[in-house]
């Protein structure tokens, strides 16, 4: 067996920082406190056949409390065949290990005795068919249709699925890998890609991250470079058209740099995987997941890239701790994103896109199932939460630092976020951190212009505070005047679309009354195409409507959708008002028998779970 890479030398900061105390993780059952990870070797084989990985992961521990004597690890429907055990170059011996009962969230405990003196545990495992962080796919379900594919989800607690590790936030390990692979297809994952021999390929993460971010994918995969540090992996039926759409990702990537610092991961590349990807993109660090869906021809998507890239600060460098923290990933994230629209592609791409998030916050809001979800502070304990994170964390957070930026001024606030970034690089933190830093860095130096209650108020109510700014589009002032002209009678020929892009066309759609006859919804059809439309944003609104106004000219067009897109933020509320109008819950649940097996794990959860509890539940 051929070396692994030359060793990586563990970066400082992945041990947190010293004297801080271990958050709670309730959707872990590590003992992070006393024996922690720092290190993971991962070698194994892909087999298509089988639907499984196996092989080994050796993972290289610390023992925080001398007097610990087990290490505990987080798994989910793993086969764990053996553990041994050593010290520092030391032979490999048996290690005893017991895995914990089965529970349908957090999956099982695995308990490793530890000997004397070892730092090392290895686990020869192998996944089983239905690790909800993989998803296996057959040729006919990519776009090249000539070969299978494989990719893995492992945020938020999909890791363990995958991996037996530490599967919580707070802990950051750096990894390499080695990966062997059916002929003809080629692995990439979120990492330094190193040598390849033959079907072997390898891999190193020098900087330390969290579990979530550990990412796999294998398939028939072609590159094409956009910049210096930036390029495309995807089918070779698509890279063309995806080099085209992501071009300017150079250009976010230096924006970003120049306002909140460097950026510390070597590369970013993007994987554009198939449509069956259950989010719009996954932040995997140098190797940002992305569905294809965003790949319309026309860059009107190209906030997802945008939002991605800006996770390489706040996520990927500063972490949330535990999943009550994820507003600090996604809302931190979201309001960069913004930043970064408005310098690549102006002020107004940048209003529309905000005024259209504040109207999914307020859907969200009102489909939360209980007022703590409403909170940016969420307590997920006994929840899965991937239930639980939803849009409020995204666009609420951002209004929370917009906010703060508006009343400390836009210079202020970007040298405390750059600072944030800065001293807290390769940490994991609570939102208590973050609100400590708050405090030392605006609040004190600058008294009087936010008080300690309004902050409270932002992260911790339920209530959306009185002070939040809502966004405002000019753009939009003339789409609203043409649905007020449509809807008092004018003709559909009339309304000036022709320039509109899908921001246009999403605030014109989704703010149209209960009550449209399904004969007027048929006019704007006949003249704009929305049927057909590529755009998969624009569709969602639309065929929404449809559904609700029973406009029986899109209901083939209703099903191919729900079959042919994985993307729950996509699905869901069509599932939804399905569920809404009579009838519909017997066409939902057909749709979904014969969509199903083409959803990732993560998407049937989520829609199983609609179907059985009803139309509630947010985004």
């Amino acid at each position: 067996m051929r070396p692994l890479l030359l060793p990586i030398l563990l970066l400082s900061a992945c041990a947190g920082v010293p004297g801080r105390d271990v958050p709670t993780d309730p959707h872990s059952y590590a003992n992070p406190a006393q024996v922690r990870v720092r290190h993971l070797v991962l070698d194994l084989d892909v087999s298509f056949e089988r639907r499984v990985l196996s092989g080994t992961a050796e993972l290289r521990v610390e023992r925080l409390d001398p007097r610990a004597q087990q290490l505990v690890l987080d798994t989910r429907d793993l086969n764990v065949f053996a553990v041994e055990a050593a010290a520092g170059p030391g032979a490999w011996t048996q290690a005893p290990f017991s895995l914990g009962p089965a529970d349908a969230v957090l999956g099982s405990a695995l308990y490793v005795g530890l000997p004397p003196g070892a730092d090392r545990v290895r686990i020869r495992y192998a996944t089983r068919p239905q690790a909800s962080g993989l998803q296996w796919l057959d040729p006919a379900q990519t776009a090249g249709r000539q070969k299978p594919f494989l990719f893995s989800q492992s945020e938020a607690i999909h890791a363990r699925s995958w991996i037996p590790l530490q599967d919580t936030p707070q802990v950051r390990l750096t990894y390499e890998a080695r990966i062997r692979t059916p002929d003809g297809l080629r692995a990439v994952m979120a990492a330094e890609h190193g040598p390849v021999h033959g079907r072997e390929f390898s891999f190193a993460m020098r900087q330390p991250i969290p579990s979530y971010l550990v990412a796999l994918a294998v398939g028939e995969l072609s590159f094409r470079r956009i910049g210096p540090r930036t390029g495309v992996y995807a089918e070779p039926v698509a890279v063309a058209a995806a080099a085209h759409e992501f071009e300017d990702a150079e250009k976010m990537l230096a924006i970003c740099e120049s306002r909140f610092g460097p950026y510390r991961w070597g590369r970013y590349d993007l994987l554009i995987l198939p449509p069956s990807f259950p989010y719009g993109g996954m932040e995997n660090p140098r190797l940002t997941f992305a569905t294809p869906l965003v790949v319309v021809g026309d860059k009107s998507l190209v906030a997802l890239v945008a939002h991605e890239l800006a996770h390489s600060w706040s996520g990927n460098l500063v972490t949330n701790a535990t999943w009550r923290d994820f507003w600090l990933n996604e809302g931190t994230t979201t309001y960069l994103t913004y930043r970064i629209m408005d310098a690549v592609y102006g002020q107004s791409r940048g209003d529309m896109e905000r005024v259209n998030a504040w109207n999914d916050l307020q859907e969200a809001l009102g489909l939360a199932e209980r007022p703590g979800d409403r909170a940016l502070a969420v307590d997920a304990s006994g929840r899965n939460p991937d239930d639980v994170l939803t849009t409020i964390q995204y666009v609420r957070g951002e209004r929370f630092l917009t906010f703060l930026e508006q009343k400390f001024g836009r210079d202020a606030f970007d040298a405390f976020l750059h600072s944030w970034f800065d001293e807290h690089a390769f940490q994991s933190h609570t939102t208590e951190d973050f609100l400590a830093f708050l405090d030392a860095r605006l609040l004190r130096v600058h008294p009087g212009l936010v008080t300690h209650e309004q902050v409270e108020q932002w992260v911790y109510s339920s209530e959306m505070p009185s002070t939040a700014p809502v966004p405002h589009a000019e753009a939009f002032d003339e789409v609203d005047r043409q649905r007020a002209r449509w809807l008092a009678g004018t003709g559909a020929a009339q309304i000036p679309a022709a320039q509109w892009g899908v921001h246009e066309w999403r605030r014109f759609l989704d703010l149209l009354p209960e009550q449209v006859p399904a004969a007027r919804l048929g006019e704007l059809d006949r003249q704009f195409h929305l049927t057909d439309t590529r755009n998969s944003l624009i569709a969602r609104s639309w065929l929404k409507l449809a559904i609700r106004h029973r406009y029986r000219a899109a209901d083939a067009a209703v099903e191919r959708y729900l079959v042919g897109v994985g993307r729950v933020r996509l699905i869901k509320p069509l599932y939804r008002e399905l569920l809404r109008v009579p009838g519909g819950r017997a066409r939902a649940e057909a749709i979904f028998a014969r969509a199903r097996s083409g959803y990732h794990p993560i998407a049937q959860a989520a829609i199983e779970r609609l179907l059985k509890e009803g139309a509630g539940g947010a985004d």
